[in-house]
């Protein structure tokens, strides 16, 4: 369900079948398949019977700042998501867990506020303790999508793409391809050695608008008795237009912010880790 106050009793963020998503991504020439449902795997119930499908989630997590942020976490099974899930609002305890367990796992849409505000510190631990960057997003201003393959690149990060799409509309026109890989295995291994090769869309306002419309008309199809709140829908492209300005507000300050941060010169007395001590101490 929706996590916005008032709609989070009557909208899910998404109305996909697993099994449509699955038989989608194979029409459009998907050899492998994988679903990053919000802090669910509930999809795998539906898909386990396929060889060429592997579990995956996006982890909403808890920063040491306060903040969240979406992790990306592939190749897992049911017990990883549990102790995903136990940990997930302790980011350093989830960094144990996914460093012992050796899976793979990214930061999602950095340079979006969708999970709310950002901590120049959380860029900090995504340079020492992620490996790889979401660099392309099917549902993310192209800027912010540049601005997080430039990070990526001078970070030394794996990059990576997917669709994010909570419509059938838009699954598999943005993905990672790894050129060669016959297995969920074969992937994740070219994942980690570099030479994933990112393609496809990117977000646009028009996109997300039309798929707020989407999941407003399967939300009529779900529950009927919805149908007197219909004229609300006439509020959508104001709606969107609102979270798209705010997208790029997101970025813009943040890019800057960090760009300002690269540029200041390194002095003698800086730690390792960047931050400078106090002389007079």
């Amino acid at each position: 369900m929706f996590d916005v106050p008032g709609l989070n009793r009557l909208c899910r963020e998404s109305y996909n079948d697993p099994t449509e998503v699955y038989e989608r991504l194979k029409q459009l020439g998907m050899s492998i398949v994988t679903v990053t449902d919000h802090d669910s795997i509930d999809a795998v119930e539906t898909l386990r019977r396929y060889p060429d499908f592997f579990l995956s989630e996006e982890v909403t997590v808890q920063m040491p700042s306060g903040t969240q942020m979406h992790l990306g976490v592939y190749g897992i099974n049911e017990r990883d998501h549990a102790e995903i899930q136990r940990r997930r609002n302790d980011f350093i305890a989830l960094l144990m867990y996914l460093t012992e367990r050796k899976l793979f796992f990214s930061v999602n849409h950095v340079f979006s506020g969708l999970t709310g505000r950002r901590d120049e510190e959380d860029f900090r631990w995504f340079a020492s303790y992620v490996p790889a960057f979401e660099i392309r997003n099917g549902q993310m201003w192209p800027a912010a999508n540049s601005e997080a393959e430039g990070l990526a690149k001078r970070l030394g990060k794996v990059g990576i793409a997917g669709s994010d799409s909570h419509t059938i509309a838009g699954v598999g026109r943005t993905y990672t391809e790894v050129a060669g890989a016959r297995t969920a295995e074969e992937f994740l291994s070219g994942l980690r050695a570099g030479r994933g090769v990112i393609g496809g869309a990117h977000g646009s306002y028009g996109k997300l608008t039309a798929d707020v419309y989407r999941i407003i008309v399967a939300m009529l199809c779900d529950q009927p008795w919805t149908l007197p709140l219909m004229p609300l829908a006439a509020l959508v492209p104001a709606f969107t237009a609102v979270h798209w300005l705010n997208e790029i507000r997101f970025c813009r300050t943040w890019s800057a912010k960090l760009e300002s941060k690269e540029k200041q010169p390194r002095l003698l007395w800086q730690l390792e880790s960047g931050l400078e001590t106090n002389l007079a101490s």
